[in-house]
């Protein structure tokens, strides 16, 4: 494994990620004296997918609706003279 000093990885830090990226690991040591072991990133597994539930549940069509007289009388406010509005 490569031991590179912390002047050389400040120096050479892109090519040292890449090398790292690429599976080859390094120590980076201060006054000879290892300190921290650089390897690349386990990427996941599986990435997670959106729409994982798709056909699984139904959403009512009133969705949208839904709790629309409870809110309204909470604010005083009528289903009828907002439907009527502009």
């Amino acid at each position: 494994m490569t031991v590179v000093s912390i002047h050389e990885a400040k120096t050479h830090r892109s090519r040292l990620v890449e090398q790292a990226a690429s599976g080859e690991s390094f120590v980076i040591a201060k006054a000879g004296k290892p300190m921290v072991k650089v390897t690349a990133l386990d990427a996941p597994a599986t990435p997670k997918r959106l729409g994982f539930l798709t056909g699984e549940i139904d959403v009512p069509e009133d969705f949208d609706r839904m709790g629309d007289d409870v809110i309204a009388s909470m604010f005083g406010h009528d289903r009828q003279r907002r439907a009527n509005a502009p």
